[in-house]
């Protein structure tokens, strides 16, 4: 059975920083690509980062800069930092697998599992 499982999320001040981090069982992360998505409230869910077998990395423009995505293969696990978190950045994030083709690395019908989100909350 696969689970994607993500912890690190908690409630942090505006400029402040955490660690994500998404263990995954029941697969190998390191024969797909792996993404953070987030959704904020009442908003839809929406891309974060990526990285790729190749540890290529992709961001969405708001979180550039800020945010870096890396993955550990051998303790099957990827971690999302970050950094000069804004109140905007407040959502569930939730990290994927799958096997998009570049050009749809941002799009979240591409990945297979999920997990069940960790909590991100910046105060202001």
């Amino acid at each position: 059975q696969v689970q994607l499982v993500e912890s690190g999320g908690e409630l942090v001040q505006a400029g402040g920083s955490l660690r994500l981090s998404c263990v995954a069982s029941g697969l190998s992360l390191n024969s797909y690509t792996m993404a953070w998505f987030r959704r904020a409230p009442g908003k839809d869910r929406e891309f974060v980062a990526a990285i790729r077998t190749t540890s290529h990395t992709y961001y969405a423009t708001s979180v550039q800069g800020r945010f870096t995505i890396s993955r550990d293969n051998a303790r099957n696990m990827v971690t999302l930092q970050m950094n000069s978190l804004k109140p905007e950045d407040t959502a569930v994030y939730y990290c994927a697998n799958g096997r998009p083709i570049l050009s749809a690395i941002r799009n979240e019908d591409m990945y297979y599992n999920w997990g069940q989100g960790t909590q991100v909350t910046v105060s202001s």
